[in-house]
């Protein structure tokens, strides 16, 4: 991997966007090497957590390869372009462990993008948020519109891809963009610390509760209370079930296997 660096620690994976050189551009390498990494991190079941970041202090990741979008050339370019960067976003959304985007300096258009798609987000006080597609006479095209509309209501979506104005890191804590901003020394440390302590729990039903929570969001409250209480079922039938309540009863850490 030239762009992208992956590093283990236990059940816990750190994935880093390493183009510094360029604020960690999303060209068309990086993504193709992304998803190979998200592709092995997912099928591998000791993977318990992982954590997104960016390589340097000044960006996670500042947007797409802007050369590369100028060499569109046309509409069906410009779609196969937005559908393989969304395929990439699914994916992070569909991986069986959650992931931490651990954000630190710029996170625009792509890189904001990338941001969201993970299942939270931590910001460093030096961290900057934006969709500044506009600018290029473009909209965000990896699931910006709709998963901004989703984290920070319609209101907030509009000003930020319509702008394309930056908001700072204590801007999108109260937007509800991000979950928590650290001091930049600690943005790393905190994020391995959430990985850890997620780590630590039912793998199964972690992963359980976060598709029940991703598919039900698009579904209708029934649907997705019949979703709920499927995998419900579905965890009570594991071994880890078993171990958590009966370690509950006996006052005792629990020892989950992932069975």
């Amino acid at each position: 991997m030239q762009t992208i660096e992956l590093t283990r620690d236990g059940a816990v994976a750190t994935v880093t966007l390493n183009r510094p050189q360029v604020l960690n551009a999303l060209n068309l390498q990086l993504l193709g090497e992304l998803t190979e990494v998200l592709d092995e991190l997912a099928n591998d079941v000791t993977v318990r957590a992982v954590i997104l970041t960016g390589a340097g202090p000044k960006a996670f990741a500042a947007g797409a390869d802007i050369g590369e979008l100028n060499a569109l050339a046309d509409a069906r370019a410009g779609e196969a372009q937005a559908r393989r960067g969304q395929a990439l976003t699914r994916a992070f959304e569909r991986m069986r462990p959650p992931v931490i985007a651990a954000v630190n300096g710029f996170a625009l258009g792509g890189g904001c993008e990338l941001a969201m798609a993970c299942d939270m987000r931590i910001a460093s006080e030096n961290a900057k948020f934006g969709q500044p597609e506009v600018n290029l006479g473009i909209l965000p095209g990896y699931g910006g519109t709709q998963r901004l509309t989703r984290l920070v209501g319609e209101g907030m979506a509009m000003y930020m891809c319509l702008s394309a104005e930056m908001i700072d890191a204590a801007t999108a804590l109260r937007v509800g963009l991000v979950h928590k901003v650290v001091a930049p020394d600690e943005l790393l440390p905190e994020a391995t610390r959430l990985a850890t302590v997620i780590a630590g729990k039912a793998p199964l039903a972690v992963a359980a509760a976060k598709r029940a929570i991703v598919e039900g969001a698009d579904l209708g409250l029934d649907a997705a209370l019949a979703l709920e209480a499927f995998l419900f079922g579905q965890t009570v039938a594991t071994q880890d079930f078993r171990e958590g309540s009966r370690a509950f009863l006996d006052k005792r850490p629990a020892t989950f296997t992932g069975n």
